[in-house]
């Protein structure tokens, strides 16, 4: 039988793989729209990775580190990202 933190780091290592493809495949038109719901996504990430962090293996501990810091990043830059583009938008007075 695999081990929860085996099987948790092929999870990680899939979702790096899927998500490279499909970052590289959206227009840039559509990336900024879709960097918005992507901040919800990151926000369930977090969670999930508090919770892996918070497991008595240290290994596992530091890939929910890991995983908590680069979700954080992503969240916040989808925000400022957001926020850049919505001021471009925004009427001028």
């Amino acid at each position: 039988m695999l081990s929860p933190l085996l099987i948790g780091l092929y999870v990680f290592v899939l979702a790096i793989f899927v998500g490279r493809e499909l970052l590289t495949k959206v227009p840039h038109t559509l990336h900024t729209p879709l960097m918005s719901g992507a901040n919800a996504i990151s926000g369930i990430t977090i969670v999930g990775a508090l919770a892996c962090a918070s497991f008595d293996s240290p290994a596992a501990a530091a890939i929910g580190a890991v995983a908590a810091a680069a979700a954080m990043a992503n969240v916040v830059g989808g925000y400022l990202v957001t926020d850049k583009m919505l001021k471009k938008f925004a009427r001028k007075d």
